[in-house]
């Protein structure tokens, strides 16, 4: 993500976060001027929410979307001064640009859209293969 001061941002792909949420973190965080370090989300607040995704509503991806994301770090801003920052900041990502090279969900894209946020992507298949079987 290009922030509107020129900085850029990056997110990635972890076993608790998807990269577009773990961009967004990393967006605010700069744009408060949080410490790289600091978890606005704590992981034990994260791994209820992935247990809850897998174990009771059959989703096979335990990672947590934008909207989760932002949904988590609303109720952490109640007690975290950094998360409150955050939650401040988002404002600050509209008509910031975000290019991604994979396909996102829809509900990634809607969240961008939302905050304002200029999407373009040029993704990068793994297969030939176009349709995913549904099982």
């Amino acid at each position: 993500m290009r922030l509107t001061n020129g900085a850029i941002v990056t997110g990635r792909t972890s076993s608790l976060l998807g990269a577009s949420a773990a961009l967004l973190l990393n967006a605010v965080k700069a744009l408060g001027g949080i410490p790289d370090e600091h978890h606005l989300i704590s992981p034990a607040i994260i791994e209820p929410i992935q247990d809850l995704k897998i174990s009771h509503l059959r989703n096979r991806n335990p990672r947590l979307h934008t909207d989760e994301v932002l949904i988590a770090l609303s109720i952490c801003a109640a007690r975290d001064p950094y998360a409150e920052i955050a939650m401040q900041n988002l404002e600050k990502l509209r008509d910031c640009e975000v290019h991604t090279t994979v396909l996102l969900s829809q509900v990634d894209e809607g969240i961008f859209r939302k905050l304002g946020v200029n999407l373009t992507s040029e993704p990068r298949y793994e297969t030939n293969k176009l349709y995913h079987k549904q099982s």
